[in-house]
């Protein structure tokens, strides 16, 4: 019998990690879980995350994040959880010249407390057989380690990045890469429709 399986997915570090810079944005993330996972059941796709802040150049960022979500809420067994971004100006020192400047400093606040909240709470409440964390953040590397060795759980990493981070990768979870031709497989539709209606894949993201 295929195993219960659920997935956390670290949607800054996929999206910083593979995404950034590519074609590749308008991400279905169950077809990703269904290509990488083949004999898996896939019993919940959890996708933390947080609402960007526009910076002056470029304000429809969040007008194409509320896009994509829109996009992955047509998953069924897909829940958003969101933690929030701060933006701030900070004084910091100048790297090639004497003194300091001032910078806008964002910060993602959230996203790892929630994604190792939920991992511990589901195996605690037997969720899933195995849990498959969709990152490369060391912070992660604790509550995967005490999934594994103190509830029993089986537990995987699919990577998004192209440098495995060493702390996730000494408690030995089974692991793959997210490569860009899976990346490339794996898109959403051009055009989608939900319960409101019809949208597509924003233009810039072409």
């Amino acid at each position: 019998m295929p195993s219960k399986t659920n997935i956390y997915v670290d949607g800054c570090n996929l999206y910083y990690g593979g995404l950034k810079g590519t074609s590749y944005k308008w991400l279905d993330i169950a077809k990703l879980c269904g290509l990488l996972l083949p004999t898996n059941t896939i019993n919940k796709i959890r996708y933390f995350t947080a609402p960007v802040i526009p910076r002056p150049h470029d304000p429809q960022q969040r007008s194409r994040q509320e896009l994509y979500w829109r996009a992955l809420r047509t998953i069924p067994n897909l829940s958003i959880i969101q933690g929030q971004f701060l933006v701030k100006k900070v004084r910091m020192k100048a790297a090639d010249t004497p003194g300091f400047v001032r910078v806008i400093k964002t910060e993602e606040k959230g996203t790892d407390v929630n994604l190792a909240s939920y991992l511990l709470t589901d195996a605690y409440a037997s969720d899933y057989d195995i849990a498959v964390v969709i990152s490369n953040d060391s912070d992660l590397a604790y509550p995967m380690k005490y999934v594994k060795c103190f509830l029993g759980k089986t537990v995987g990493l699919l990577n998004p990045q192209n440098n495995p981070s060493f702390e996730l990768m000494k408690m030995q979870p089974f692991y793959k890469k997210i490569r860009p031709a899976v990346l490339a497989a794996c898109q959403f539709p051009e055009t989608i429709t939900d319960l409101t209606g019809t949208f597509q894949r924003p233009a810039a993201w072409i």
